[in-house]
């Protein structure tokens, strides 16, 4: 496993400026891979980039691995790229380098499994209209609908907003497990 990581870990020291990345990565390990790599902060036109990136790369793949290290960004767009990774089959990482806070927490949540080596942070969203966290919108972007079909605990939407944007509350292992992230 520590060779899979390796391999992938290549991948992530690419490119530092790219916020989606999609490449076919032959693992010694794990075989042949389609990685996804997602940094900086989730931005209108990631969901484009992953799709065009995923459609760029057909082919049977042993693995699919989102890997991680994201501080957030754009709640609308990191569910759409979440429900992207779900349905293509992807897991989701976070390498012992990385970081996923805020929205990019709804991207770890897409993934059939998930691996966290680094960290993870919590805070309520911020909204450029203001800085509620009531989010009355129903259907496709909702949250609470999201992660009861990701089947993560709902309570990480309630301890999300209790954290207003400008502090992180970083997530031991337990926290990880009782909202099945982990």
């Amino acid at each position: 496993m520590r060779a899979a990581v390796l391999g992938l870990g290549l991948l992530c020291s690419a490119a530092a400026l790219a916020r989606v990345e999609v490449k076919p990565v032959q693992n010694p390990s794990l075989g042949p891979t389609l990685a996804v790599r997602i940094t900086e902060d989730i931005a209108v036109g990631d969901y484009e980039l992953l799709m065009r990136g995923l459609k760029d790369n057909p082919g049977k793949f042993s693995r699919k691995i989102a890997l991680l290290d994201c501080i957030g960004g754009n709640q609308d767009e990191a569910i759409k790229i979440g429900r992207l990774l779900r349905e293509t089959g992807f897991d989701t990482w976070v390498p012992s380098h990385g970081v996923c806070q805020g929205t990019c927490v709804y991207v770890l949540a897409a993934g059939h499994s998930r691996r966290v080596r680094g960290y993870v942070g919590l805070h309520r969203p911020y909204f450029p209209g203001g800085d509620s966290w009531q989010d009355d919108r129903a259907g496709r972007y909702s949250p609470a609908v999201y992660l009861r079909e990701m089947n993560v605990a709902q309570s990480l939407l309630n301890d999300m907003s209790s954290i207003t944007p400008g502090q992180v509350r970083l997530l031991s292992a337990q926290d990880l497990a009782r909202y099945r992230l982990d």
